[in-house]
């Protein structure tokens, strides 16, 4: 799903009703019943609502929600925050379509009015004052009326985009900036902005709803997306009846040293649990018989170890790797210098799909130049500080510009870089870049970077579409970490329940097919 601009969202509309023949009242009229339809899913029991709208289209989405929220048998205020006569186009057309006779509110002081005190008292107050094209500060009425949004202690959900946040806002609003107004949830349309994904404009969820733009009237030269479980559909199809282990793949983990065979462990099963058909294990001889502990399902092979228990640079793959589809290298495989010369000589000869992380990238601090994906898929997932010790920046300069320090690496180096964190990246060597809305702080746990690149590896065994797998492993990893935390919390997640909850979590992302738009959390 593309991540617009306020500007193209506009080009967008414009195109839909001029190129594709979708009046501009159907837009609208989609927009509104988009925005009942989500808020009686989120508040079953309402049976009051308030809407306060503005004079743009903004308040026209608002009228045509109070019309359908009627239909639906709800008490519904409208505070209109201006004259009608100061409605034109669309938005006036659907005021004279309302039912609904408005409050009248012209001037800050008429909001004190025991008319106006009586509509704070809904259920749910609706803002559909300003849209995604306004640009801040807000000011005067319409900033009065956000502040007594604000004041108040009701449900808010925002039309399109909390009102007075600033649509192409690539990061969190400041405490201190102009006022917006809080929301609780947001509906918004075609296609999310940026503030939408990066912005933090809300701590509930955003609906992206379509109403009517065909996808060929959807573009954007932003080269960024959100990953949806519609863009990895093939991986959530039922399994075809005749399939056996081969079928669906082999991935080899080459990884564990003393003291951390649980990462190779946890690596190995998630390639299972992602649906591939065989996982196998080289690791340390000493450490074989821990890593093999953790499941008989996992295939072990020993290799040749340093004094440390760390895998030497002797070590021999060659037989180890007939008939592998990937190879991940990485989890638990330790710092030791011979160790890491293993790495580097292993990722520099091989044409097998290669996913590396942890300790297999810390290997390549000063030796990026080996690190290409121009004879085979080479996927890579740092955590920031790795991606510091690769590119010899420091982490809050590539916190400031994530996008940016992501694509640019993937397009110099051809491989597809997985840059972790809150809104995980994945950026492809062609410039796009991925944005990931599952997840939440309590992944952040030791061995639940292990669990994701045996997701990566596991889905990159079953599909020649590798930029597909990682996309679909990034936002199912998230999606479990989701599951997880409403059965553990946050601060009780364990790597363990990350992987226990792969089942549930494939689950979700196929029903989610289903739906009508895409919802996300903050």
């Amino acid at each position: 799903m593309k991540i617009t601009t306020a500007a193209e969202m506009r080009e967008i509309d414009r195109v839909t009703t001029e190129n594709f023949g979708v009046p501009s009242l159907t837009l609208m009229e989609n927009a509104g019943t988009a925005v009942v339809r989500f808020v009686l899913q989120k508040f079953p029991r309402l049976r009051r609502v308030t809407i306060v709208c503005g004079k743009g289209n903004n308040g026209g989405d608002g009228f045509v929600a109070a019309r359908k929220f009627g239909d639906e048998g709800r008490r519904t205020t409208v505070i209109l925050l201006c004259d009608p006569s100061e409605l034109k186009g669309d938005a006036a057309e659907m005021f004279q379509r309302m039912r609904e006779v408005p409050l009248l509110v012209k001037a800050p002081e008429d909001l004190k009015s025991a008319q106006v005190a009586e509509a704070w008292k809904a259920d749910v107050i609706v803002d559909a004052i300003l849209g995604t094209g306004f640009k801040p500060p807000v000011s005067g009425l319409y900033a009065a009326a956000i502040a007594a949004i604000n004041a108040g202690r009701k449900p808010v959900v925002a039309v399109d985009i909390p009102s007075g946040a600033y649509a192409d806002a690539p990061a969190p609003l400041p405490k201190d900036g102009p006022i917006h107004c809080r929301a609780d949830h947001v509906v918004t349309f075609t296609a999310p902005r940026l503030a939408h994904v990066f912005g933090g404009v809300t701590k509930g969820d955003t609906m992206v709803a379509p109403i009517g733009s065909p996808e060929e009237a959807i573009q954007s030269q932003l080269g960024l997306k959100v990953i949806t479980p519609r863009d990895f559909v093939q991986l959530l199809a039922d399994r075809d009846p005749e399939g056996h282990k081969g079928t669906y793949g082999h991935v080899l983990v080459v990884g564990g040293s003393f003291g951390k065979a649980g990462a190779a462990a946890m690596a190995g099963l998630s390639v299972l649990r992602s649906g591939a058909g065989l996982a196998t294990i080289a690791t340390a001889k000493s450490v074989l018989p821990m890593v093999g502990a953790f499941a008989p399902e996992i295939m072990t092979d020993a290799l040749a170890e340093t004094e440390q228990g760390s895998i030497s640079r002797v070590a021999e793959l060659a037989e180890v790797l007939l008939g592998k589809d990937v190879v991940a290298i990485g989890p638990g495989i330790g710092r030791n210098e011979e160790t890491r010369e293993f790495v580097r000589s292993f990722v520099a000869d091989r044409k097998v799909p290669l996913v590396i992380d942890a300790d297999g990238l810390n290997a390549f601090d000063g030796h990026i130049e080996l690190l290409s994906g121009a004879k085979r898929t080479l996927v890579l997932t740092p955590h920031p500080g790795e991606m510091s010790r690769l590119v010899g920046i420091k982490t809050a300069e590539i916190q400031k510009d994530r996008i940016e320090v992501a694509r640019k690496f993937a397009g110099e180096h051809g491989c597809i870089l997985v840059l972790k964190g809150h809104r995980t990246l994945v950026a492809l060597a062609d410039g796009t870049v991925w944005v990931n809305v599952t997840g939440n702080a309590g992944m952040a746990t030791g061995g639940s970077g292990d669990v994701l690149t045996g997701m990566i590896a596991g889905l990159m065994a079953q599909t020649d579409d590798h930029a597909m797998a990682v996309i679909a492993a990034v936002y199912l990893h998230g999606l479990a970490g989701d599951v997880a935390r409403e059965k553990m919390g946050e601060a009780s997640m364990i790597a363990g329940d990350i992987i226990a909850s792969l089942p549930e979590a494939f689950k979700k992302a196929k029903q989610a097919l289903a739906m009508k738009g895409f919802v996300f959390h903050a």
